[in-house]
């Protein structure tokens, strides 16, 4: 599960990160003075510096012009009005891109130098590991590829998380100094404290900055502060049970339609970039699946997994969800029946495709339990279904389907 920016922020703050101030609009009128409250409270005037940034549950905003710095209410009117009605393609959208329906307004800061800071699983090493690096605000990607030495990992302890000297070397390394370590210091344990707390994938600040120091501040000379400026928060879908503070920051809008469908009937669905549905029960199988179509020249449109106890129902509906999509040209149904049995299943696919009307290709491959009485059904079934095809093995599933949709 995925949350916006204003609502990492929001999490980030509740732990003790400083976050600059923001505000959410969701039409065009509300730009202006959304802009103008955000410079008069980080006591700027007309002129001020503000950042406008899309919401959406992609990166890659800033290259696709969907983050904006303005100093003027009409161009923070500009701003949001490009952005509400133009969708935002970025190398993680797709060329489809998104729509954006809410955008952040906060007063801009004067940055000295960026960091980037994230806690995630290292599944090599089976722990929870604080990544950081002095090359903040670009993607980490790019830094780990280009200059992996410019990359900390500090692997947090199973029981008792990240530690406070560890937090302090990291802080040295990245070459913060004087006060600025202790905020430092601070920005890590909330953000390790926040990951363990609340079951998540990863807990990203990108960029962490360093403001410029102030020394012409009516209070005095400042120091530059440590602030977090941008936040990703993923979470683990298997313990939100645990956390409906997380639920409610749920944004259905963000979700692929047929992914929300597939969720409520208990079937794990990714969309591809394909023509050839795949309908099985278990991961793994999936994967072997996928795989297998593209050795025959193929390209899968989707992972789809009913599971290993879906009902008739559920197996219509999927496959339902995968003739939404458009791009598909023909279905691959690949079932091994342990725990259920073949002619269970063969019955429910014979039943469910009768109900929806297929045109389009589909091969079906069982295995297992019974196999032998649902191989009949679908063998009789055929004459009703001309679409319809048994298939021995993966192998033979596969070059049938890849044939039959060309």
């Amino acid at each position: 599960m995925k949350i916006h920016e204003y609502q990492a922020r929001d999490l980030l703050r509740s732990y003790g990160v400083p976050v600059p101030p923001g505000e959410v609009i969701t039409s065009i009128e509300q730009a202006a003075p959304a802009y103008k409250a955000a410079v008069a409270e980080a006591g700027l005037g007309e002129g001020g510096l503000a950042v406008i940034k899309a919401q959406v549950h992609a990166g890659g905003r800033g290259k696709a012009g969907f983050v904006k710095l303005v100093r003027s209410a009409k161009e923070a009117e500009d701003a949001a009005r490009f952005m509400l009605t133009n969708k935002m393609v970025s190398n993680q959208t797709g060329p489809e891109g998104l729509d954006v329906k809410k955008l952040i307004v906060a007063a801009g800061v004067d940055i000295e130098h960026e960091y980037y800071l994230a806690i995630t699983t290292d599944r090599k090493t089976r722990r929870n590991v604080l990544i950081a690096s002095a090359e903040g605000g670009v993607e980490i990607e790019e830094v780990a590829k280009t200059n992996p030495a410019a990359i900390i990992k500090t692997p947090l302890h199973p029981l008792l998380g990240l530690q406070p000297h560890q937090a302090r070397t990291v802080a040295f390394k990245l070459g913060f100094k004087g006060k600025q370590v202790g905020q430092a210091i601070k920005v890590m344990t909330g953000l390790a404290q926040a990951f363990l707390a609340k079951d998540c994938s990863i807990a990203e600040i990108n960029p962490l900055v360093l403001t410029a120091a102030n020394p012409d501040h009516p209070d005095g000379p400042q120091e530059g502060q440590v602030l977090a400026i941008d936040a990703k928060f993923n979470f683990d879908d298997n313990a939100t049970f645990r956390h409906k503070d997380i639920q409610a920051l749920f944004d259905p809008a963000e979700e692929n339609p047929a992914e929300l469908t597939a969720h409520k009937f208990g079937l794990s669905y990714i969309a591809l970039d394909g023509n050839i549905g795949c309908l099985v029960n278990g991961a793994g199988l999936a994967m072997a699946t996928m795989d297998t179509i593209k050795l025959e020249g193929g390209d899968p449109a989707n992972f789809l997994d009913v599971g290993g106890s879906a009902s008739e129902e559920a197996v219509t509906e999927a496959f339902r969800i995968i003739l939404s999509d458009d791009r598909v040209k023909g279905i691959l149904v690949n079932i091994f029946g342990g725990i259920m049995d073949c002619a269970v299943i063969a019955a429910g696919i014979v039943n469910a495709a009768k109900q929806i009307g297929f045109t389009v290709p589909l091969v079906v491959r069982l295995e297992g339990s019974n196999v032998e009485a649902g191989r009949k059904i679908l063998k009789e079934a055929a004459n009703s279904l001309p679409t319809l095809q048994a298939a021995e093995d993966l192998g033979d599933a596969a070059k049938k389907v890849c044939g039959a949709v060309g």
